[in-house]
């Protein structure tokens, strides 16, 4: 095995060998022995553990959830049907979503070209939910450190198996079903780094559970309606239940502790969930998809921002957040405006995951998929 340490993400789109698409003839060319290395970046956080010594349960909300993801535990290996392949002359997603349909640019490509786009654009998403799910990884592996109560320690551990588990399905689907794996979108890193290195183990919670979860059951959701290849809705709906739980504990959990903050400790948490949101509506647009086709990037990127459908499907994903936010406390007066300005601060006194349905998140696996 040999270990390379970068300072920086790669930045190289890798193409994999049993890649059968349009395009797959430069293979050869793109592969590099950066493809057979494990690269890593290092990263410093100033961790403070606890211990805890009472082992009771405080908390049976929490208990309960903790259990029910041992109940729900699946595997990849064996819970997917991986003998099932999706042709690659089909486009993957259902193309009336696609916020390009209509402008110029898109339309003067070749029939190859647009469907070279559609795989591209599907392993873009594909892959930040990869890169996504394996800051959640390291975020739990941490708070199972740091979080003060028992059930919170317990809980962060089953979770850090969801994530691992997480990672392990999308990884191996984007390399055996895909072929083509996108680096970390500069935007995401930003966000993981400030997560994953700030000592604050409240911040992770909000950072991760709230905000990054919050928006990726949306973005699954939604994946799971406009995707074409049935093994990935399977991927998917598998994903979602764990990701539901994963909310939930971090809605219930938080909502007590924000009330023991001081007034100036809340306001620098709603500050963050706020620029944490923005960040992550400038996370949705692929940036790297339109540089790989050689497009003009800020041109593109208005084509997005400007399409009815993109705007409703960024909208969509704050549908969650923003009760949550004001579930737990951190909707104060000062940010209102803010989110306001964004145009999602409408969705505040939606159903927010605090409420909790055990029967649905108790559904056995396969009640709605099979």
């Amino acid at each position: 095995m040999k270990i390379t340490k970068v300072s920086t993400p790669p930045s190289d789109v890798r193409i994999y060998q049993h890649w059968d698409g349009p395009g797959h003839e430069d293979i050869e060319n793109k592969l590099t022995t950066q493809h057979i290395e494990d690269v890593v970046e290092i990263f410093q956080t100033p961790l403070t553990g606890h211990y805890n010594w009472d082992y009771s349960s405080a908390d049976g909300r929490i208990r309960k959830l903790y259990r029910l993801g041992k109940e729900l535990n699946w595997n990849a290996d064996m819970d997917v049907d991986w003998s099932q392949t999706f042709p690659k002359s089909e486009a993957p997603l259902d193309q009336s979503f696609n916020p390009f349909n209509g402008w110029s640019v898109f339309e003067s490509l070749s029939d190859e070209e647009k469907l070279r786009f559609g795989w591209h654009n599907l392993a873009w998403t594909l892959a930040q939910f990869v890169h996504g799910e394996q800051g959640a990884l390291l975020v739990a592996s941490q708070l199972a450190s740091c979080a003060p109560s028992y059930d919170a320690k317990l809980y962060a551990a089953s979770q850090t198996f969801d994530e691992a588990r997480h990672v392990e399905v999308f990884t191996r689907y984007l390399q055996e079903k895909v072929g083509i794996f996108y680096p970390v979108n500069p935007n995401l890193k930003l966000l993981l780094d400030k997560i994953l290195s700030d000592p604050r183990w409240d911040l992770k919670f909000i950072g991760m559970q709230i905000i990054i979860e919050g928006l990726a059951l949306a973005a699954f959701n939604t994946l799971q309606m406009t995707a074409q290849d049935p093994q990935l809705k399977q991927i998917i709906h598998l994903v979602i239940r764990d990701e539901a739980r994963h909310v939930t504990f971090g809605v219930n959990y938080l909502e007590s502790f924000v009330e023991t903050l001081t007034e100036e400790e809340k306001e620098e948490r709603a500050q963050f969930a706020f620029e944490a949101c923005v960040v992550m509506r400038e996370r949705l647009i692929s940036t790297e998809v339109f540089e790989e086709f050689g497009w003009n990037a800020d041109e593109a990127r208005e084509q997005v921002l400007s399409s009815t459908i993109m705007v409703q499907f960024r909208n969509l994903l704050f549908t969650r957040i923003m009760p949550n936010l004001k579930r737990i406390g951190l909707l104060t007066e000062s940010v209102r405006p803010r989110f306001e300005e964004l145009g999602i601060l409408q969705f505040e006194n939606l159903v927010d995951d605090g409420q909790i349905d055990w029967a649905e998140l108790s559904k056995p696996l396969y009640d709605e998929a099979s």
